[in-house]
This record gives structure tokens, C-alpha cells and sequence, in this order.
């Protein structure tokens, strides 16, 4: 494959951030330096992460203390993608959120109604404060059978030290109990976030590259939705996963800054 022909056509890189971009608390090396290439010739970024855990102005902040500077400060979350669904959805509903304090924070400054005892449907997050006077209740309202929406799909999350288990174990343990999967993700490789890229962004598929560590989440939505799909080997995927996995990216390179000679 042409990789430089491959790239020209992309005026946008979706830049997931955990193992992408940075790891934990650690930026990636060369991280910096293709931002610094995007910009050169004259393409752009949106970080785009599955993790709800946090809201995207904490995600910006973090970005501002590795270094990043407009124009790459925008970030889109799988939370603020699940209150747009929320709000086109269930408008004027109220849901039950299984979240940080943040995500809740964000999803109310995003006009998500809350509703703790009576709710009419269930939205989870990625959950760090998790416990299990809260998994009893939601497993409560899905069980009775109340819509049920997350905002994501990943199992675990990368830390420096390994992996912690994300929204899709808690997914896991929600249908153990009651029986049911989520109606509805959100989040990557799934249309809901994509749309939201999509309208954020005012570009078309083919002028979008989706660069991830991950094969189900991230390069999955690249082959789901037309979108040039870019893997990076500094997160969770590795080439022997590659190669045993039915969804292949278009285009593999060691970390971001391996892709600077080819734009």
C-alpha cells in the first residue's frame, strides 16, 4: 500500500488518547511531534475517547499539561456523545446515571436529567467510584426493564502498570444479574459517537482517519463507517493480535510520531 497516498486525503485525524497518545499520566514520545506535523501542513485533531470516567474539559485540561496547544485542544468523549443521544432520545426524561461525579456534572451541564428513586431510563458510564449498593440498584431498574443506554463498550482501560477493568466488565455484571446487555452503546466502534465526530468536525468519512490502540473499539469503527483506519502499537493491541483478529486496520505504525515522514 501507498502509505503516503493513503494519508493525503485526511483532513482530520480522531485521535483516541489512552494508549494513543499518552499512557496513564505519561505522554507517548513524538506525541507532540506529529501534532506539530498536522499542523505543518495544515490538518487537524479531535481526541476522541471511549473513557466516561472523566468529562472532556478535565481531558483538555490534561492535554494543556502534556503540552497541547490550540488548535488540539478539542476532545470528544463518549459521555458527551451519550447526552447528545440522551437529549434526542429521552428528551425530558430523567435517568438513572451509574458515574463519576464528573460525568454527571457534564451530563447535567448538558441538560441530561437526573432522577435517582423513579427514573425512566438507565444511562451507564465508566464508574471508578463504583460499589455495590450501586450495582444493586442499577441492576434493579434494567432488570424491571427501563431503556437501557452506555456509553461504551471497552473491558478494560490501560493504566502504566497494565490494565483496570472498564465500563464493559461492569456491563458484564449487569447481565449476569438481570439478563440483559445494554440497548444501546454509544461509543466506539459505534454509530452514535461517529455521528457526533461527524457534526463536531463538518467533514466527511473519507477525510477522517480513526487512530487507535485498539482493534474492537477503535479501528472496528474505521471499518464500520468508511472512516481510514490507523493502528498503533503503544496500547493494547500488539501485531499477533493483528493477525488472529477478524477486524484489520488499514494501516499499522509503531506509535503516532511513525506516521510524520508519510504526511
Amino acid at each position: 500500500m501507498n502509505i503516503r497516498a493513503a494519508l493525503e486525503p485526511i483532513r482530520c485525524f480522531l485521535l483516541d488518547m489512552d494508549g494513543t497518545f499518552y499512557l496513564g499520566e505519561n505522554l507517548l514520545d513524538g506525541s507532540l511531534a506529529f501534532l506539530d506535523k498536522l499542523n505543518e501542513t495544515g490538518r487537524n485533531a479531535l481526541f476522541l475517547t471511549n473513557n466516561s470516567s472523566r468529562s472532556g474539559a478535565a481531558y483538555g485540561e490534561k492535554l494543556r499539561r502534556m503540552g497541547v496547544k490550540a488548535p488540539f485542544l478539542n476532545v470528544l468523549t463518549s459521555g458527551q456523545a451519550t447526552a447528545r443521544y440522551a437529549l434526542n432520545h429521552f428528551a425530558g426524561k430523567r435517568a438513572y446515571v451509574l458515574g463519576n461525579p464528573e460525568l454527571r456534572e457534564e451530563l447535567t451541564q448538558l441538560g441530561v436529567l437526573h432522577e435517582e428513586t423513579a427514573p425512566d431510563y438507565v444511562l451507564i458510564g465508566y464508574d471508578t467510584t463504583l460499589t455495590y449498593a450501586k450495582l444493586t440498584r442499577v441492576c434493579d431498574f434494567v432488570r424491571a426493564g427501563l431503556p437501557y443506554i452506555a456509553t461504551h463498550p471497552d473491558f478494560n482501560c490501560p493504566t502504566e502498570t497494565g490494565f483496570a477493568p472498564d465500563i464493559g466488565a461492569i456491563i458484564a455484571f449487569i447481565e449476569a444479574s438481570t439478563g440483559r446487555r445494554p440497548d444501546v452503546v454509544v461509543g466506539k466502534p459505534n454509530a452514535g459517537i461517529v455521528e457526533e465526530a461527524l457534526r463536531v468536525t463538518a467533514l466527511l468519512p473519507h477525510q477522517l482517519a480513526m487512530v487507535g490502540d485498539r482493534l474492537y473499539t477503535d479501528i472496528a469503527t474505521g471499518v464500520n463507517f468508511g472512516i481510514t483506519s490507523i493502528l498503533v502499537l503503544t496500547g493494547e493491541a500488539t501485531l499477533a493480535d493483528v493477525e488472529t483478529s477478524p477486524v484489520k486496520p488499514q494501516l499499522t505504525f509503531p506509535r503516532l510520531s511513525a506516521m510524520i515522514p508519510y504526511l
